[in-house]
């Protein structure tokens, strides 16, 4: 299963020669920030739901759902929800919803976890992006992870920051988890044997750094980290030859070996490449993918829970 959002960028920012931000024109923009659903058998070719409409009316970016501990569904997406609050004293929230059967939503509560975090100007936090977590099965924990920024622009010297809970009702208080020596959005998580993967999109481009937009991993042994940046054949985050981010990763339904998706957003494009080891990454070419599919998550479902979610959004309900 892959969940999204749909969208096709307004704008390239780029900056010049003298720092200045510039916000270069793209065609034909639309956003439909709202979750989508897309099944497949082999993970390469996929077919939409709903006639690729969504199949929840709650606004959201990056949705990321996987199924709990206790089987219950559970979603975490840039965007607040309908309970956010006042957020000059809470600073940005992420929303947070459960489904029994992915066809029922209900949207739990916006979760403001960066409240508390301040650099050391004594700055509130700007935005939380892109939210995901991972389960600890050893400590019945779930660990969620996230990017912010404190400068003006969600995307500059951007940090990846985690907390966690048991329950859903308590957090611990924010901590950083991964600041590399760039401004990194979109982590995304996997553990393989006893190592744990990081993948990332690096967000550096200027005359300075040059255009190094694109995915990078970092492993750790600890799911805390600290995590060591992979410096072979991504070759400083170009796991495709355009800008790169949203990734998703998850091992391959036909058999060994790793699928890693990404967005190629200024191309209004989705990439997958594969890999037998997560380190060395060969574009597919034969795959299908729903149109302006943008930040999907990755989930393997049941053949029961394949077939009522197409009767429940067949003929684009």
């Amino acid at each position: 299963m892959l969940t999204y959002f749909r969208q096709r960028y307004p704008t390239r920012i780029e900056i010049d020669k003298d720092g200045k931000i510039i916000e270069v024109p793209l065609p034909n923009p639309f956003a439909t920030e709202q979750l989508h659903i897309a099944l497949s058998t082999d993970g390469l070719h996929w077919t939409a739901l709903s006639d690729n409409k969504p199949v929840w009316q709650q606004r959201m970016r990056d949705p990321y759902i996987h199924r709990g501990a206790d089987g219950i569904w559970r979603l975490v997406a840039t965007g607040g929800g309908r309970d956010a609050g006042d957020r000059r004293q809470t600073g940005p929230v992420f929303m947070y919803a459960t489904s029994p059967d992915l066809i029922n939503w209900k949207f739990e509560k916006s979760l403001p976890l960066m409240k508390d975090f301040r650099d050391s100007s004594v700055a509130m936090v700007r935005n939380i992006w892109a939210p995901e977590f991972y389960y600890d099965e050893a400590a019945k924990e779930y660990t969620l992870f996230w990017s912010s920024s404190f400068k003006d622009a969600g995307w500059k010297e951007s940090r990846l920051y985690y907390s966690k809970t048991k329950d859903w009702q308590t957090f611990t208080p924010a901590k950083v988890l991964f600041a590399p020596p760039y401004s990194v959005i979109d982590g995304t998580m996997i553990k393989d044997k006893d190592t744990y993967y990081l993948f990332h999109k690096e967000e550096e481009f200027s005359p300075r750094t040059g255009e190094r937009r694109g995915i990078r991993v970092a492993t750790s042994k600890n799911l805390e980290g600290p995590f060591t940046i992979f410096e072979g054949p991504l070759n400083k985050g170009q796991i495709a030859p355009t800008i790169t981010e949203g990734p998703s990763v998850m091992a391959d339904p036909k058999g060994k070996g790793w699928l890693l998706f990404y967005d190629y957003p200024m191309a209004d494009h989705y990439g997958i490449s594969s890999s037998p080891d997560l380190f060395n990454w060969k574009i597919e070419t034969d795959i299908d993918i729903p149109a302006d599919a943008r930040h999907g998550s990755l989930s393997k479902i049941t053949a029961a829970e394949a077939e009522a979610l197409r009767k429940a959004f067949a003929g684009g309900k």
